[in-house]
């Protein structure tokens, strides 16, 4: 009785058929994404680190580059998947009596060490991926930390105009008492009403600005409303001078430095799996062969490779050894644009400490010893109502002025922060 044509390689079909069934089951599917949750519900009082929990958390930018960084994986997961193995099937004559019927596995080898290279390019795309993140979460901590501090500099500027207006009210009672006593003309009484009129229209413009400064500062999170009523913190506090020992430490491992050097190794991956590829890879085959007329079956076995002839990869290992070298340029410019920045803004810091200090200590005093003494010397007949106005529009400058630069000096702490890829949060502060 003479066997079925095919029935020889059924068991081989079924075999290929399930040995891809069990691949395809041993691939572990990434999970979906979690959808960003609705933030919890927020105090009244808002602290730095509860803004930048929020923002860390609900931020969307940052939920993306968490994304390339999961795709990167994925990437990489990929990169260390070997060749699939072909099964062909090969029928010669329609006949079936002269019918020959081959089947054959076939499972290409990769040479050279393709395989490492791809891995090593893909762990350092899947390592800059990280460091991206990083680097925007360290972004993010800036940016929240600068608008938190506008923040608490609205809520000062705010306060410092109450008083002013509390200044202005006293100005104008004093006035209005002198006015009914005689000792001053009524165009002096209407001056206090107009100073007091324009220090009511700053703290109107005073608590706008801090309105959009704390709306600013909840979109980091992407709040619809404002759900906090005041920043905690201390708005007279100032950001401390970095060590330089300590920012040459911070300054090697910032996100910049380390995504340059990671695409230098990303490069040298790429370059080696170009080299590589110079390697044809080999191709085994195994099979059977049944040959109808014959009646029996033979085993068939073959090697192939490709002979590098036309095509020896030499552009693409140019291109990939050029590309190296233009990877180590950009670390050098990176670097040195580093250098530059973290200076510019180490100065910058250590300028506005200054000022902060110079005028906290030596002109503070002295512009509120004069406008108590201008008040004193007005109540007493000594001095005239724009004596006054003159000593409280400085006293008012001067703090404006401090507050500015405090929120100057926090601003540059964020931008160092930001270059160096530090948290904020656990900045040190001192209390000058």
């Amino acid at each position: 009785m003479r066997s079925h044509p095919q029935g020889f390689f059924a068991p081989l079909l079924l075999a290929a058929l399930c040995s891809h069934t069990l691949a395809a089951d041993g691939v572990a599917m990434p999970a979906a994404a979690p959808r960003a949750a609705d933030a919890a519900p927020i105090s009244s009082t808002m602290t730095l680190a509860e803004a930048l929990r929020l923002a860390l958390t609900h931020n969307p930018e940052l939920a993306s580059a968490r994304l390339e960084l999961q795709a990167m994986e994925g990437a990489e997961q990929q990169a260390g998947a070997r060749p699939n193995p072909e099964l062909g099937l090969l029928v010669e004559d329609t006949r079936s009596a002269t019918r020959t019927t081959t089947v054959q596995w076939s499972q290409p080898i990769e040479l050279g060490g393709k395989r490492s290279a791809r891995l090593a390019a893909a762990a350092s795309a899947r390592e800059q991926a990280g460091v991206a993140l990083q680097s925007k979460q360290a972004e993010l901590r800036a940016a929240v930390s600068s608008a938190f501090f506008e923040v608490l500099s609205a809520q000062e500027q705010s306060r410092l105009v109450q008083a002013s207006l509390d200044l202005a009210r006293n100005a104008t009672g004093i006035a209005g008492k002198r006015l009914q006593a005689g000792k001053v003309p009524p165009l002096e009484h209407a001056k206090a009403q107009v100073a007091e009129a324009g220090v009511r229209s700053e703290l109107a413009q005073a608590q706008s600005d801090l309105l959009l400064a704390r709306q600013r500062l909840a979109s980091f999170w992407g709040a619809g409303k404002v759900a906090f009523d005041r920043a905690d913190g201390n708005a007279e506090a100032l950001p401390e001078m970095p060590s330089d020992q300590g920012l040459g430490e911070q300054m090697a491992q910032a996100p910049a430095i380390r995504l340059a050097q990671l695409d230098i190794a990303r490069r040298q991956a790429l370059a080696s799996g170009e080299r590589a590829k110079r390697i044809p890879d080999l191709t085994v085959t195994l099979g059977a062969k049944r040959a109808a007329e014959q009646g029996r079956t033979q085993a068939v076995m073959g090697l192939s490779i490709p002979l590098p002839i036309m095509d020896s990869n030499q552009g693409n290992l140019m291109e990939a050894l050029r590309r190296e070298d233009q990877a180590r340029e950009a670390l050098s410019a990176a670097t040195l644009r580093l250098q530059t920045d973290v200076s510019q803004t180490v100065e910058k810091l250590r300028l506005t400490r200054q000022q902060v200090q110079m005028l906290r200590t030596e002109v503070l005093p002295t512009a509120q010893s004069a406008y108590d003494a201008a008040v004193k010397g007005y109540e007493l007949g000594k001095f005239a109502f724009l004596d006054v106005l003159d000593a409280q529009r400085t006293l008012f400058q001067l703090r404006q002025q401090i507050l500015r630069s405090t929120a100057d000096a926090y601003r540059a702490a964020a931008e160092l922060d930001r270059l160096l890829g530090q948290d904020p949060s656990q900045a040190r502060q001192s209390q000058e």
